[in-house]
């Protein structure tokens, strides 16, 4: 026997909305509805995926009853839509970033637990079954103890996202710049590594796109504990390429995104030892979330990424944020930042505790 398809609303088909409608599709499990209240924009993806239930309303869209409700809205929106969806019983994949600050995120998750709900962020890397496999190894300790993590990512914007102009990637109150759009994605794959990051230090600026003043390129120290980290990316170079190394006290793993692999090394001076997994195909880790989001509204696994987890991960992009405009070290705790920060917002110190030198 199989299980019944869930009744899945996505809010908000741009192009990651879309991409969420395509692959729920996908995966033979979910009858989705889609709410988006620009008119032509919910006509085409209606009758691209053969969507019956199409809504320009909210209200109107949980008045159905969905089972789960996927959020793809702009993240400035993220945390009323879900909370509204909260109320109406549906379950949640809220997509990244959680929010461009902490407001109303408890409210939130008090609606989430008095109603017994499924909530889960949609950081999609966790679904990358190299990255996977290489936590598995270092969790279990095959490396030893973590002592440092590095990453390195970049890719040319104007080829891969030619739209970056027009949509919420221009302003930082909407989720756009680099810290908030790719970077966030980096940092939570570490946090789920070697743990959460405590204090950082961060140097930002606009240096190549075209179109946009927010950040293109990031670089941020961080302190997860005693493990130290680095971390490096930028929206203009030619190379699309993406690598998460962590180094223990037994070896080094490394995980490397645009090859499909992790690979590992033990002994000084050898080499690397591959572990592949791919190719994957364009929408394959999208149908993984998907799928693993399913299965935890049938209790048969947990969320990938928590929302408790997401909130970590905003903190550190908003504390990356206010260590750039400060110029010092900031700590990373269950504080309240105002919002993301934009040049000469002083609002964004407040919770913020700084530290003037290195830890």
């Amino acid at each position: 026997m199989t299980s019944p398809r869930r009744r899945v609303l996505v809010v908000g088909v741009g192009s990651i909305g879309e991409r969420h409608t395509r692959c729920f599709l996908s995966t033979g499990q979910a009858e989705v509805s889609i709410c988006e209240p620009n008119a032509a924009l919910r006509q085409t993806v209606a009758e691209r995926y053969g969507i019956e239930r199409a809504f320009g309303d909210l209200d109107a869209a949980l008045a159905d009853k969905p089972g789960a409700v996927v959020v793809c809205t702009p993240a400035q929106l993220h945390i009323p839509i879900a909370t509204a969806a909260a109320k109406a019983g549906a379950h949640l994949l809220i997509e990244k970033p959680l929010s461009t600050s902490l407001d109303g995120i408890e409210e939130l998750k008090k609606e989430l637990a008095a109603r017994g709900l499924v909530a889960a962020a949609a950081y999609v890397s966790r679904a990358h079954p190299a990255l996977a496999a290489m936590r598995e190894a270092i969790v279990g300790g095959r490396f030893g103890e973590p002592l440092e993590i590095v990453a390195t990512s970049g890719q040319h914007f104007p080829l891969y996202r030619p739209a970056y102009r027009e949509i919420y990637y221009k302003d930082r109150a909407t989720g756009g710049g680099a810290v908030q759009d790719a970077l966030t994605h980096v940092i939570n794959a570490a946090e789920w590594l070697v743990g959460p990051v405590d204090r950082l230090a961060a140097d930002i600026d606009h240096q190549a796109l075209a179109g946009v003043t927010v950040e293109d390129t990031v670089h941020v120290l961080t302190r997860h504990g005693r493990v130290m980290g680095a971390f490096s990316l930028n929206q203009h170079q030619a190379p699309n390429e993406s690598t998460i190394t962590v180094v223990c006290a037994k070896g080094t793993a490394r995980f490397e995104y645009h090859q499909s692999r992790w690979r590992w090394m033990t002994e000084p001076g050898g080499e690397w030892r591959d572990e592949p997994v791919g190719p994957l195909e364009r929408d394959t880790l999208f149908v993984r979330q998907a799928e693993a989001f399913l299965a935890c509204l049938s209790g048969a696994a947990a969320p990938a990424c928590t929302i408790d987890e997401a909130v970590q991960t905003l903190r550190v992009n908003l504390g990356i944020l206010a260590a750039a405009e400060q110029g010092r070290w900031q700590t990373i705790g269950p504080t309240h930042f105002a919002s993301a920060v934009t040049p000469g917002q002083s609002s964004v110190r407040n919770g913020v505790s700084g530290r003037p030198s290195a830890p």
